[in-house]
């Protein structure tokens, strides 16, 4: 069975990269029937705090990567990280390295005057010294000395490291905790991870992580290696590019969905598919389709992707989502029966906002009077236009209350003032809306209510000239 895994390190949130190599990782399992595991890496003790942890797996959650195993935490299987350990020391395949910080910096410093490539020299890798009082070691891999290690990338191809490009790697630290190199191996191995799909930052690891399996006699995954995610202007992906936490496109009015089908599509293709869910995804997704140049990441594909996913959603989940923005902007929209209907109002805005807090702010002004710029009052607030609203005031009392019936009383009441339509709706518009941009007037109108209308034309009349 296939088994794949997402293995984050909570030294901060999960960002657009990581969310990207856990979709891939998540969808190449459920393609397979396979189990996809989340493990999450904290042996950096001094930079892991349990506030990333829990944005990775928030993160995780609102985008629905659902996981079949873990969450696994690195620093409750100590034990058998230095099980393994003794393992390879019993076995002669590593080596306790008493070499203190000060030296190695210095061997380093003198390699580096020497025209050399830094890198430890093996000063303990066969030596017969005493080891040194008081002094805790590391343990060492040894690394072989001669030929290469060669595997098959199923993104990049044929990728070949030879050994002597390796040096005697670091396995425990000096208190007891693994190395990322080390840590990961034991828990793929432990895990019978059959794929290991991550970013190709992590290229130079692999010759380096098959050498510690082999030492071990253990069975070699297979690795994929996905490129990095660009900005646009092809330097490293930022938060100024808009690489920020997953959570925050939730907060900023993203939908899952939307960000989920965004991210396949950075690096990966199914033909010229743009618009895919979920089910598509799974039922398409394979790695040979991923692209080996680096993804560039695009803010305004990603809010026209979202704007699509916004048309088509339900109405009433939409609502749920744009209640809280329009509370937190003092918009109260569950108190009382002349409220306008929240999903209806979402129903007529969705297909002009690119995102759930767009479509809070456009549909404030249904929830509480908005007061308009003394330039639209300046241009539409005059003496020409106010006797045709105060006749439409009259008429919009005893109209029935419906889309084509206010539009009528409106067309009626121009005609009736030799006024084209636009000269009466505009001005209505700002009266009523405080905006000089919104759908059909006579649709606002309908969904404010007839009494919420007539007042607040009339709140707005006392202030035109006369």
């Amino acid at each position: 069975m296939i088994r794949t895994r997402f293995a984050p390190s909570p030294t901060g949130y999960l960002h657009i990269g990581g969310a990207r190599t856990a979709l891939f990782s998540w969808a190449y399992a459920r393609r397979h029937g396979g189990k996809f595991i989340l493990r999450i890496e904290d042996t950096d003790l001094e930079r892991s705090t349990a506030q990333s942890t829990q944005a990775i797996l928030d993160g995780m959650a609102w985008l629905g990567l659902d996981y079949d195993e873990g969450p696994f935490y690195q620093m409750q299987r100590l034990a058998r990280y230095h099980e393994a350990a003794e393992q390879l020391l019993r076995a002669g395949r590593a080596y306790y390295c008493y070499a203190s910080r000060d030296e190695l910096d210095t061997m380093r410093e003198q390699q580096r005057a020497a025209g050399l490539k830094p890198r430890y020299d093996g000063r303990w890798r066969d030596s017969k010294q005493t080891p040194p009082t008081g002094v805790k070691p590391v343990v060492r891999l040894k690394n072989p000395l001669e030929g290469a290690v060669t595997f098959n990338d199923l993104v990049k191809g044929e990728i070949t490291v030879a050994n002597s490009e390796l040096d005697d790697l670091v396995l425990l630290r000096a208190d007891g905790v693994p190395t990322y190199n080390f840590g990961v191996v034991i828990d793929d191995l432990d895990m019978n991870i059959t794929h290991v799909i991550r970013g190709d930052d992590h290229v130079n690891n692999t010759p380096r992580q098959i050498n510690i399996l082999k030492a071990l006699g253990a069975p070699l995954p297979q690795y994929g290696h996905v490129p990095m995610i660009l900005g646009a202007d092809g330097e490293r992906l930022s938060k100024r590019h808009g690489a920020v936490s997953v959570v925050q496109y939730r907060d900023d009015g993203y939908l899952p969905e939307a960000l989920v089908n965004y991210l396949a599509r950075l690096g990966w293709s199914h033909g010229d598919d743009e618009i895919f869910s979920r089910e598509q995804l799974v039922e398409w997704f394979d790695l040979a389709s991923i692209n080996c140049s680096p993804a560039k990441f695009n803010p305004e594909k990603l809010q026209w992707i979202n704007q699509q996913y916004l048309k088509t959603a339900d109405n009433a989940r939409l609502a749920e989502l744009a209640a809280p923005f329009l509370e937190a902007d003092g918009c109260n929209t569950t108190a009382g029966p002349s409220l306008p209907d929240l999903p209806a109002v979402v129903n007529l805005l969705k297909e002009r906002v690119n995102t759930v807090a767009e479509l809070a702010d456009a549909a404030v002004y249904f929830f509480r009077t908005l007061e308009p710029s003394e330039e639209l009052k300046g241009q539409y607030f005059n003496a020409e236009a106010k006797p045709v609203l105060v006749n439409l005031v009259e008429r919009f009392a005893v109209i029935e209350w419906e889309s084509h019936a206010i539009h009528d009383a409106i067309k009626t009441a121009a005609k009736a003032h030799g006024m084209k339509l636009p000269k009466v709706a505009m001005p209505l518009r700002v009266m009523v809306t405080g905006e000089a941009q919104t759908p059909a007037i006579n649709a606002v109108l309908e969904l404010l209510g007839r009494e919420e209308t007539i007042k607040r034309m009339n709140d707005r009349l006392a202030g035109f000239p006369a």
